[in-house]
């Protein structure tokens, strides 16, 4: 049973336990046979802790004379338990730990900016590990699809190159590569899930509920995708992936192949990681074997990836790190649509035509992220600082007749630069009390616009700054009790010029909005975030949390600009969205069964809901008070070391005050859409691997069933509020390791061929939209390592 878990990132306790006259030394190197492994929990006594660095190595200083016993905790691998009696003098100790399939209480996250065992999180956290990334991939690398699949309370997908309607909980969530934001809550374009190639990843870590540590665009949570680092020793190494797809329905033009080259190794103080992937896609089938419509369909997509990494350590206690990603996925379809009947539940789907515009997807997505860690500086303090940089293109597809009683296509552009310090500092040890205080700030500079492809300003350039410094403490008191609060003040300047509106119109030429001319200006926003938690870990049985967090979120300025129906943007609501969350749950683990439960609320005095305004046919924003509120469950059972079990429930429900009363029960309150309210999910996987070479899985997701809204004079439901009628998917996943170098593998997504539309398509209610689903496909897949 673990007990007495310390406060995070103690290796800093070597340090400060030197003054507490402790004076004998246990250091040594932490291996899997063939390379170290980093962030290696190594427990003392059950009450001194300490963590390998990013090469394995370790250091802890424990009392002469006295019995030791140590503990490692790793995620991944098989605790080791070695008792060493009582030392008189230094000792040099390596470890070998034998690997085994991750599990939820030994995860190592970074929800709170440094590496943290999970089950010190006062908050509702999901991994995707290594492991479940390689079988997901095995059947389909689409990221949105994958955290659909994996992650409680995220919004099913709708297997298209954006996200629109993928949030946590009912709210916005930041996206980020390492920590580098991929969102930007100026415009938001919902196309940040595919902002990298999975291939590149070493797991993805989410964070659920409003956030005050990462502040601006976090209100529903966030999604960090953390690349890799290499696992091996070896001064090179390689691998090469290649993979064929398609559908098993009607496999005519159909395949497409994917191609990823990477390579890695440690020279002497440096590691490295260089990957390059390239995939194309096929055209998409539905269950019947037609083309599946072609907006924002990921058929009949190229894609690419280019991913460097190198880190060099001076000594055991500082890196430097340099990394860079280019990602780029363009559909390049050779049909046009044909839209979907609402009326009458007919499918869109495409005819041979070249479509209009130019490609529509990530034109391009750069990020260079360099940091550098020191461990220990003065006060046994440890010190990261990051700079980094982004810039991206998106293009949307070609809106008919909507501009000037044209067409056109708009495209978005984000150009971030930013820089970030973060400092932890142990305040106080003592056997009855531990304090660390971690504290910092972060420096960002976002430039958004929405432009036309054809030079036209629909959204004007916003240039935002935003600084934010922060502190955050915990108190680790009777051992095992847990106590965690920070906070963060926001100073955000958006600068705009001044600009011209652009007139839309209806399908007959007719002015829905006229064109004006607008004054820029400067928004300026100032605001605290708090957050508290709490957690008690002295039982594996029940151990429960409760925590209470603030999120904080500009609204999406671009959207009010392009609507602004007044001259000067001083005159439109920009106000931001301040999120309260409420949470509480507990983790249990007994045996092999580890079982986890939350409920929240999540409350704003104004919100940011996307609705369909039925006279003009255009989708403009609601700013009424919001409350969201639902709970997950989620359970892991390894009935024997071949078979494994894992399911999850999630439920999210919210409304709106429209009288803005203070309260969500009045008859003129409404639910919140499909855009933002997700229906019931379900979720289940079966492991089994009957050969030590052999690995099969079986994947369920359930969509349940959501219709809060009512049918409007012609018969349908308004945009954003269509019923979604259940549906149930299953995938299968194999792998098969022909030689310690080969693998070969095998995976079906919709395995039953379900015909059905994603719940996008149902909510959505846009005739351009109402997709069905992908049939039957299978992706075959052979990888060597060298």
């Amino acid at each position: 049973m673990i007990k007495n878990l310390l406060v995070p990132l103690s290796f800093l306790l070597i340090f400060f336990s030197q003054t507490h006259g402790q004076n004998i030394k246990i250091h040594g190197l932490v291996t899997d046979k063939n390379s170290g492994i980093p962030f290696v929990t190594i427990e003392a006594n059950k009450s001194l802790k300490t963590q390998t660095d990013t090469k394995g190595h370790f250091t802890l200083f424990v009392d002469a004379g006295k019995p030791v016993v140590l503990k490692t905790l790793a995620v991944g691998y098989k605790s080791l338990n070695i008792e060493l009696g009582a030392l008189q003098r230094d000792t040099t100790l390596n470890w070998v730990l034998e690997q085994e399939n991750n599990t939820l209480e030994n995860v190592i996250i970074s929800a709170t900016r440094k590496p943290e065992n999970i089950r010190n999180i006062a908050a509702s956290v999901s991994i995707v590990s290594k492991k479940k990334l390689e079988s997901e991939m095995t059947i389909n690398p689409d990221l949105s699809t994958i955290l659909a699949n994996q992650v409680p309370g995220f919004a099913p997908t709708a297997q298209t190159g954006n996200n629109v309607g993928q949030n946590l909980r009912g709210r916005p969530m930041l996206v980020m590569v390492d920590g580098v934001s991929q969102s930007s809550p100026l415009r938001n374009a919902e196309v940040d899930l595919r902002s990298i190639d999975p291939s590149v990843l070493q797991r993805i870590e989410v964070v659920k509920g409003a956030t005050a540590i990462y502040g601006n665009g976090a209100a529903g949570g966030l999604i960090n995708y953390i690349t890799l680092i290499p696992d091996t020793a070896a001064k090179f190494a390689g691998k090469t992936s290649v993979n064929l797809n398609g559908s098993l329905i009607n496999p005519k033009n159909s395949g497409g192949g994917r191609i990823n080259q990477m390579f890695y190794g440690k020279v002497g103080k440096i590691d490295y990681v260089a990957s390059g992937t390239y995939e194309q896609t096929g055209e998409y089938k539905d269950a019947k074997g037609d083309v599946v419509g072609p907006n924002y369909s990921l058929g009949e997509t190229d894609s690419y990836n280019a991913f460097f990494k190198i880190g060099y350590q001076p000594t055991k206690n500082q890196r430097l790190q340099l990394m860079y990603n280019m990602y780029s996925s363009l559909q390049n379809s050779n049909f046009t649509l044909v839209n979907g009947n609402l009326a009458t539940g007919q499918k869109a789907t495409g005819i041979l035509g070249k479509p209009l515009g130019i490609p529509t997807g990530v034109d391009y997505n750069h990020n260079i992220h360099l940091s550098y860690k020191i461990d220990s500086i003065l006060l046994n303090t440890s010190l990261t600082f990051d700079t980094y940089f982004e810039k991206r293109k998106d293009v949307f597809y070609v809106s008919l007749g909507r501009f000037d009683g044209g067409d056109g296509q708009s495209l978005a552009t984000n150009d971030k630069k930013g820089a970030r310090i973060f400092l932890e500092t142990p305040v106080l040890q003592t056997s009855a009390l531990k304090a660390t205080l971690a504290y910092g700030a972060d420096f960002l500079k976002d430039k958004t616009a929405q432009p036309l492809v054809d030079g036209r300003t629909w959204v004007p350039e916003m240039d935002m700054t935003n600084l934010a410094p922060f502190a955050q403490a915990s108190i680790t008191t009777l051992k095992d009790l847990i106590f965690t609060t920070g906070l963060r003040l926001e100073h955000v300047n958006i600068n705009v010029n001044d600009y011209k509106t652009l007139r839309t119109t209806n399908a007959t030429g007719g002015t829905l909005t006229p064109s004006f001319d607008v004054t820029g200006g400067k928004l300026k926003y100032k605001t605290y975030l708090y957050n508290a938690a709490l957690k008690y870990n002295h039982f594996e049985l029940f151990s429960p949390f409760i925590s209470f967090s603030q999120g904080f979120s500009v609204m999406d300025i671009g959207l009010a600009l392009r609507e602004a129906k007044v001259n000067s943007i001083d005159k439109i609501n920009t106000d931001a969205v301040k999120v309260n969350n409420y949470e509480a749950g507990f983790q249990s683990t007994y045996q092999n069964l580890t079982f986890l439960a939350s409920v929240y609320k999540s409350t704003s005095k104004l919100g940011i809901e996307v609705v369909y305004d039925a006279a003009t046919g255009l989708f403009n924003t609601a700013r009424s008070p919001e409350e969201i509120y639902g709970f997950e469950l989620a359970a892991n059972y390894k009935m024997m070391p071949s078979l494994e079990f894992g399911a999850s429930y999630s439920y999210t429900e919210g409304k709106r005050d429209i009288d803005n009363n203070g309260k969500f029960d009045d008859g003129v309150d409404k639910y919140m859409n499909g855009r933002r309210i997700s229906a019931p999910k379900i979720t289940g996987t079966v492991t089994y691997s009957p050969l030590s070479v052999l690995d099969l899985t079986l994947n369920y997701t359930g969509i349940g069933s959501r219709n809060r809204f009512e049918k409007n004079s012609a018969g349908v439901y308004n945009g954003n509020e269509g019923a979604v009628k259940a549906y149930n998917l299953f995938s299968f996943a194999g792998s098969y390791r022909a030689n310690k170098n080969t693998n070969i593998t095998l995976g079906v997504e919709n395995l039953f061929n379900q015909d059905y539309f994603p719940a996008r398509a149902q909510w959505f209610m846009q005739p351009g939209f109402y997709s069905k689903g992908r049939g039957t496909s299978i992706n075959l897949g052979l990888s060597v390592s060298y």
